[in-house]
């Protein structure tokens, strides 16, 4: 018989509405046995108690249903962007408010490169600066001899230098979709999307899987989710080579790996039938720690980089419509026989004619295959109307919604993008639960900080960065929000049964803090103290 462990707080909130407070939980063999008082696993037999944690408040594990692996690695390369961040380790990086202090802050980068490494930045976005957008003159004042790239924070643009141009042969003469070109007819350095980024990128060697799936990137990456209160976490674009899983299966099964890792396969490198062929057999290589079997499929883009698609009116300042990503006739064949495989499906959809045409391809799925129950999920959806979340609710499919939007892109979204009207309902949360969708909210770190208590901060406050209520009807409840960060997401993931509250049978999953986030008051949420988690039983402080 396994040994019994008493684990002692201040405060043990459940999210079980069978015994919603309680000061003791005990786990055995890495799950639950009993929660209550200090005498809950008396008739287990004998146990030890353990009172580190006695002064802090326990939550459910947070559970992050849209991020990216490559959140830890990616800080090897100069951060660009606009607000502060802080990386792995630690250590917080001033945003850069301006071209002049991007500059700077590239060039002395550049001292740190050899000279024959390509100067590689990220985290940039050009909405928030007033001035002329970013483009290859400002970058060839870094450098004429070496490829200068910079990866706009959406991860859906990025501006290069000429050498960089010319590596991939990017001329007046390129007809490839996403090459900007200025007045002039040549290339002013900013490509938008996959198809002019991906010739760049393999060219300077910026490989979005060499940033996650090498041991270190693993590594720091469960140090950014265990900062963040995060224990079961997902990597929403993974190649996944056999090599890959291999390594996965060794890092995750690791003791001293801090959180469970739902990776999604990408859906758009192959022919649907191989890709539904590869991700029942991924399903089949799953262990407690590395959960696998879902696919990843794009529609569009980012709304602040103008490549989403947007029913009318579309753009407020009158942009070009978008770019798909996928074209519309093939996200309906993939939807097809992904589902009719029984593949869970997250499909990315930013604008609100993306949102529409992933259900209406759902839809005729199922016309043709009921195959109940498989819980596609529709992420970021931020511009769904409550037309939308209806039929998502009717359809069974659920919803994850870019609350950090808010904050970070809310005042750009009402001013530059969607205007005012429209940006009062984006990441509607509050039309999600009165259509009876099942919900969760996300960050898509690194495009936002993996920061599960301010994304709830973000769904229940709704203030924009300059301090304003963006869409005071939307607002949700800290409890809600709370559901939304743990049970709401592991629902997404077919996880409900074993994290999301604590309750005897489930993982012994904890969030450790140094407040309850639903006594303070709810501006407060988002600087309550994450002390470290609680995995599997065992304790990780940070």
């Amino acid at each position: 018989m396994s040994e019994i462990t008493v684990f002692k707080a201040k405060k043990i909130i459940t999210l079980d509405p069978n015994r919603p407070l309680a000061t003791h939980v005990a786990v055995r063999s890495g799950k639950i046995l009993a929660v209550g008082g200090a005498g809950c696993a008396d008739g287990w037999g004998k146990s030890t108690l353990n009172t580190e944690l006695e002064n802090t408040v326990l939550l459910p594990g947070f559970v992050e249903g849209h991020a990216h692996m490559m959140a830890g690695s990616v800080w090897k390369y100069a951060y660009a962007g606009f607000h502060d961040r802080i990386d792995p380790g630690g250590v917080l990086w001033r945003g850069m408010t301006n071209i002049d202090q991007v500059i700077a802050g590239l060039t002395a980068h550049q001292e740190k490169l050899s000279d024959d490494e390509p100067l590689l930045g990220w985290g940039f976005d050009p909405i928030f600066l007033s001035s002329e957008r970013l483009n290859k003159h400002h970058l060839d004042a870094i450098s004429t001899t070496r490829p200068v790239v910079v990866v706009y924070s959406n991860f859906h643009l990025m501006c290069v230098n000429s050498v960089a141009l010319e590596l991939a042969q990017f001329s007046r003469h390129s007809s490839a979709v996403g090459v900007v070109k200025g007045s002039d007819g040549e290339p002013t350095g900013e490509l938008r999307e996959m198809a002019a980024m991906f010739p760049i990128m393999r060219r300077v060697g910026l490989d979005f899987r060499d940033l996650s799936q090498k041991p270190d990137a693993m590594q720091s990456f469960g140090q950014v989710a265990c900062r963040a209160g995060v224990t079961t976490v997902t990597d929403l674009y993974s190649s996944m080579t056999d090599a890959d899983v291999s390594e996965m299966q060794r890092i995750t099964g690791h003791k001293n790996f801090p959180v469970r890792l739902v990776p999604a396969l990408n859906g758009m490198e192959t022919p649907p039938d191989k890709i539904a062929a590869r991700a029942i057999d991924l399903k089949s290589q799953s262990t407690d720690m590395l959960r696998l079997g879902a696919v990843k499929l794009m529609t569009d883009g980012s709304i602040q980089g103008w490549t989403a698609r947007t029913k009318w009116p579309h753009y407020f300042g009158g942009q070009p419509n978008g770019i798909w990503i996928t074209a519309p006739e093939q996200i309906f064949d993939l939807t097809k026989r992904l589902h009719a495989a029984g593949v869970q499906m997250h499909i990315h959809v930013n604008g609100d004619e993306a949102s529409e045409l992933a259900i209406d391809a759902i839809q005729a799925a199922m016309a043709e295959n009921a195959n109940p129950g498989l819980r596609h999920v529709l992420q970021h959806c931020q511009m769904m109307g409550v037309d939308q979340f209806r039929r998502c609710a009717e359809l069974g499919i659920c919803v994850n919604i870019f609350s950090n939007h808010i904050y970070y892109f809310g005042d750009q979204h009402a001013a530059l993008t969607l205007g005012p009207d429209r940006a009062e309902r984006m990441n509607a949360c509050q039309s999600a639960l009165d259509a009876g969708v099942h919900f969760t909210v996300h960050s898509d770190a690194p495009v936002t900080p993996l920061a599960p208590l301010f994304t709830a901060w973000c769904a229940v406050m709704r203030q924009t960065g300059s301090g304003k209520t963006l869409g005071e009807a939307q607002k949700i409840t800290p409890m809600q929000a709370l559901h939304a960060i743990t049970l709401g997401a592991a629902y997404t993931l077919h996880l409900d049964h074993e994290v999301g509250s604590i309750e005897v049978g489930k993982c012994a999953d904890f969030a450790v803090l140094g407040d309850d986030p639903l006594t303070v008051e709810p501006s407060a949420i988002k600087d309550v103290p994450v002390l470290g988690t609680v995995s599997g039983g065992r304790v990780f402080l940070v």
